[in-house]
């Protein structure tokens, strides 16, 4: 996959990783479509795209709709003549104690996180296998790999975009189609703001969003599947380091969290 002179279309451009990723692979010689609810902040990030991709667009969709977010594809692949690269960025939180989780809750969020991505995935390959190229980027997180806190929604619908992304790297070996799985940690965006979420327990620094969208652009064009970006946690510390030593001693990892869950609990009875 090479950035310039190839389209890309990016979900989750209105606002954080999106918008910042969009200008900056526009900079690098891309045309892109980018796709959010909010109409208003996609016309301020096009605008700074088509300073460098004059024939780039915006898609106004609620991607929960899955039957939307799959259109949302098929109009970009006519617009565009192909789509060389979808990058499925949007996504929701919830940060809610399981005992407090709805049915409700995780539905949606499994649509917008997961359902949406693969769906749009699908539309896009057949396409792509015809022509024998293309790529998938997954932005899932480091509650991908391992369960945070107050976090099951979230974290089982990021799971599921790694699992679904490797199994399909596996299935697609050896026909000229790239699947990259993204894995950043806790980023600077409105991710952590949201007013129908508890207030997560992590508290520490936060990576500067510019750092996470030129770290992605970069795993892009590398060779490989999982990223880490950026590697580093921020306060120290590589992030595929956290996810080794929790699938070395898994229970060991249960009893450290869980004692934070606990101590939440407590505080707040």
């Amino acid at each position: 996959m090479r950035i310039s002179e190839s389209n890309i279309l990016i979900t989750g451009a209105s606002s954080g990783i999106g918008a910042e990723l969009a200008p900056l692979l526009a900079s690098r010689g891309a045309t892109v479509g980018i796709v959010a609810r909010r109409q208003d902040r996609l016309e301020a990030v096009l605008d700074k795209c088509r300073t460098y991709a004059p024939k780039s667009k915006l898609w106004v969709a609620d991607l929960s709709d899955l039957e939307q977010a799959e259109k949302v594809a098929l109009d970009a692949q006519e617009y565009f003549g192909g789509v060389d690269c979808l990058i499925n960025n949007a996504a929701i939180p919830k940060v809610t104690s399981i005992d407090r989780l709805t049915t409700s809750d995780l539905e949606s969020v499994m649509k917008v996180n997961f359902l949406s991505p693969a769906r749009m995935t699908l539309a896009l390959l057949p396409h792509w296998l015809k022509r024998g190229a293309g790529c998938v980027v997954n932005i899932s997180s480091l509650g991908g790999r391992i369960g945070i806190v107050h976090e099951a929604a979230y974290c089982s619908s990021k799971f599921a975009l790694c699992g679904w992304s490797e199994s399909m790297a596996i299935d697609l070996a050896g026909t000229g189609i790239e699947v990259k799985l993204i894995l950043p940690g806790p980023i600077e965006t409105e991710i952590w703001d949201l007013a129908d979420n508890e207030t997560a327990l992590y508290s520490g620094p936060l990576v500067p969003v510019s750092q996470c969208a030129s770290s992605i652009a970069s795993a892009i064009e590398e060779e490989g599947f999982e990223f880490y970006c950026p590697p580093e946690f921020p306060g120290g510390g590589k992030q595929h380091d956290i996810v080794v030593g929790k699938t070395s001693n898994i229970d060991q990892f249960i009893a450290a969290v869980g004692s934070m869950a606990i101590s939440d609990r407590e505080g707040k009875s």
